[in-house]
């Protein structure tokens, strides 16, 4: 017999949300701050360039005095030396970026082949220290992927905690020996692991805005996962998930709904809490 009814499913789909982001998932300014602060000094020195006519006299006085400050200029064209970025030499021949700080000649290639000459004769950036900072605004975009879950485990968390549930957050499997036995080489870290009138509630959350083949994945991870952890006595697998990305991937989270008996979104995640306060 199916956990849940096709109306159900079909409920629950309508009331996805297209994102779940706050204001801070869009720019974690004090990650950015100690990004700039890293290498402050050495955006302070480069500020020399900024205005000379001739910047190899410039570069070369500063190469003189502690070559060491060029290892930042990577971070100018928003690239950074662990992401090891390449370029085609005009003979067609394949180099590092940051190979090329190096030497002054190859510090006035870089200068001169990124159009940064222009920048800093011209004045078009006044302080790189400022400028830094808004190529670290822009590279922390990147990182709002990985947010998504963070942000999503913290909504939850606050509404537990607003609940008055108690709880523990990524708890072992392995702490539980018969949930370990039944896992076996499955093992897994659960988000959330909640001890209500004698039943231990093991809980994942996840939210996905866009689409992708580890929708799939999940969902055939967690149909496997939720009759293992079901089968022990005491034990009941718990899953919340949101997102429109869900709509790439119907049919197999259609699967899931009808498998595992607890699984929420974040409008019926008040009907888990309904059921833990009883």
């Amino acid at each position: 017999m199916a956990a849940h009814t096709k109306e159900q499913f079909d409920l629950f789909m309508s009331q996805l949300r297209e994102t779940n982001a706050t204001l801070d998932f869009y720019c974690d300014f004090p990650k950015i701050a100690r990004n700039v602060a890293d290498i402050e000094i050495n955006l302070n020195t480069l500020n020399y360039l900024v205005g000379k006519e001739n910047l190899r006299e410039a570069v070369e006085a500063l190469w003189h005095k502690d070559p060491s400050v060029f290892d930042v200029m990577d971070i100018l064209i928003a690239t950074r030396q662990r992401d090891d970025k390449k370029f085609i030499d005009n003979d067609g021949s394949m180099h590092s970026v940051h190979s090329l700080f190096g030497s002054v000649d190859g510090i006035m290639k870089f200068i001169e082949g990124t159009g940064l000459n222009k920048v800093f004769k011209n004045k078009e950036v006044k302080d790189l220290v400022d400028y830094v900072f808004g190529v670290e605004t822009g590279l922390d975009t990147n990182a709002r992927k990985n947010r998504s879950g963070e942000i999503t485990e913290t909504l939850v968390s606050r509404i537990f905690a607003n609940a008055g549930i108690s709880y523990r957050e990524q708890v072992s499997s392995k702490e539980f020996p018969a949930i370990a036995n039944v896992l076996g080489a499955d093992q897994k870290v659960f988000d959330f692991a909640i001890l209500s009138k004698g039943k231990t509630y093991l809980i994942e959350v996840n939210f996905y805005s866009g689409g992708g083949s580890k929708l799939n994945e999940v969902a055939r991870s967690y149909t496997d996962v939720a009759p293992k952890v079901n089968g022990v006595l005491g034990f009941e697998f718990v899953w919340i998930t949101d997102g429109v990305g869900w709509n790439s991937a119907r049919n197999k989270l259609e699967e899931a709904f009808a498998a595992i008996p607890n699984i929420y979104n974040l409008t019926t995640i008040s009907e888990f809490i309904k059921c833990i306060n009883g």
